[in-house]
C-alpha cells in the first residue's frame, strides 16, 4: 500500500490537474527573467543548483580551495574507509582529486579525479581485486575559454563557452 503511495505520488497521479486554458508558472512561454542572463522563465525554473554561470565557478573555487588546503592530494592509498562519509572513500573503485590546471581557461583550476585503484576492492576481503578494473567517469562540465590574438596583433582576448570533458569519480569494471 505504501509502496502504492509512493509510486503514485512519484507519477504526480494525486496532484490536480490545470483546467484548460489555465498555465502553470508566470508569463507566457518564451518570456525571459529579468537580468543580465535573460534565461527564459521556464529555464529559470529548471536550473536550481547553478542558475548563473558565477556561483558554478565559485562553487568550484571553493572546491579547489578545499582541495588545496586538505591532505586529500597527498593521500594516493587503495583503500575503502566505512568510517567516512564521502563517497569517493566508500566506494568500492575509490578515487581522489587533482586540479585540473589550465591558464586558457575560466575557471583555471577543476577539481578531477582519480582512481585509486588499478582493480576494485573485494567487499568480502576489502583488499584489491584486480580481475575487476576500476575506470574513470566522465562528465562535461561548462567553462569559457579565453580566445586572444597571437602576440604580435595587439587585441582584447573574447571568451566562448564550451563543454569540457573531466573525471568525476570511478566505477568498478567487471
Amino acid at each position: 500500500m505504501l509502496l502504492l503511495l509512493a509510486i503514485s505520488i512519484f507519477l504526480g497521479l494525486g496532484q490536480p490537474r490545470n483546467p484548460k486554458g489555465k498555465r502553470k508558472g508566470q508569463g507566457r512561454p518564451g518570456t525571459l527573467a529579468p537580468g543580465p542572463h535573460q534565461l527564459p522563465l521556464d529555464l529559470v525554473s529548471r536550473v536550481k543548483p547553478y542558475a548563473r554561470m558565477e556561483e558554478y565557478e565559485r562553487n568550484l573555487g571553493e572546491m579547489v580551495a578545499q582541495l588545496r588546503n586538505s591532505s586529500e592530494m597527498a593521500k594516493r592509498k587503495c583503500e575503502v574507509n566505512l568510517q567516512l562519509w564521502l563517497s569517493n572513500k566508500r566506494s568500492l573503485s575509490p578515487w581522489g582529486y587533482s586540479i585540473n590546471h589550465d591558464p586558457s581557461r575560466i575557471p583555471v583550476d577543476l577539481p578531477e579525479a582519480r582512481c585509486l585503484c588499478l582493480g576494485c576492492v573485494n567487499p568480502f576481503t576489502m583488499q584489491e581485486d584486480r580481475s575487476m578494473v576500476s575506470v574513470p567517469v566522465f562528465s562535461q562540465v561548462p567553462v569559457r575559454r579565453r580566445l586572444c590574438p597571437p602576440p604580435p596583433r595587439p587585441g582584447p582576448c573574447r571568451q566562448r563557452a564550451v563543454m569540457e570533458t573531466i573525471a568525476v569519480g570511478c566505477t568498478c569494471i567487471f
